[in-house]
């Protein structure tokens, strides 16, 4: 797929590229903050779908509403492989993959039925959030442990991000699998509660599967939660020992912007350029 000579483009082609899919202009800005908006919002009307008091009251709407987002994610799907350089390239990449796998549910529902509630794979499009995180500014930093904070944060964001992602995922198979067997796992909220509560071994107990494939799946979960729990604590502590180890632990305030700065041999402020 390297190999894969690049296409000839229109001038719409090259806009629409830009605007799909690259987030260092104002449009394509604009056009990444609405697609995680509609992401969110299919999310959301998938799991309210899976309350059954929700789906008999509204039921109609929510149908509406999740076939207006598979199209609209149709479209787009479709308009990246148009306007994209190399359209294979786009297809077989993690984020090609990942977009078509959001799509096909809906439509393996509607023609064979029993994949409707997959369609919550949606969250993993949320990973496009990245392209925009680098907009942001830095916060504002001020002791010691707020720097190792800061430096570490991004790891630490990604990490809380995939754990959210994980109790999605391992809720939304939990309930596939217990599902029918009246064991307390009514809908796909419910279930990442337990998730939840599972993963991050509180367990309260109020919710606990009966099926064979369920409990060996939880135990699976349960392991899986006293590993989880070192990784933050290990990135923040690994940033504090490289700041004592390094020779940048001097730290200064910027009289300028009030920003404090970690590196001794600093003559201007790395944020606003001011003489330190």
């Amino acid at each position: 797929m390297t190999n894969e000579p690049v296409k000839a483009r229109s001038t719409l082609q090259k806009k629409l590229f830009q605007i799909i899919f690259m987030a260092d202009t104002t449009a394509g800005r604009i056009f990444d903050i609405f697609l995680l908006l509609f992401i969110l919002g299919s999310v959301i009307v998938v799991m309210m779908e899976s309350v059954q008091r929700l789906q008999a009251q509204y039921g109609d709407v929510f149908n509406v509403f999740e076939w207006t987002f598979t199209g609209l994610f149709t479209l787009e799907y479709l308009l990246r492989i148009w306007c994209s350089p190399q359209p294979k390239k786009y297809i077989f990449s993690f984020y090609g993959i990942i977009d078509l796998l959001c799509i096909i549910p809906s439509y393996i529902e509607f023609l064979v039925g029993g994949g409707h509630f997959l369609i919550s794979i949606r969250i993993l499009r949320l990973l496009r959030i990245f392209r925009i995180f680098k907009l942001v500014p830095f916060l504002h930093e001020s002791r010691f442990l707020i720097i190792a904070l800061q430096r570490s944060r991004r790891k630490i964001a990604v990490f809380f991000f995939f754990i959210m992602l994980m109790t999605v995922v391992l809720g939304s198979i939990m309930y596939v699998i217990e599902s029918g067997h009246n064991s307390g796992f009514t809908s796909i909220p419910v279930s990442i509660y337990w998730a939840v509560v599972t993963l991050t071994t509180v367990g309260y107990g109020d919710i606990a599967p009966i099926t064979p494939i369920g409990q060996a799946f939880s135990a699976v979960i349960m392991i899986m939660g006293y590993a989880i729990i070192a990784v933050p604590t290990g990135i923040v502590t690994v940033e504090m020992n490289r700041l004592r180890t390094s020779t940048d632990v001097s730290i200064r305030e910027c009289h300028n912007c009030g920003r404090n700065i970690a590196d001794e041999d600093a003559i201007f402020c790395k944020y606003c350029g001011s003489h330190l």
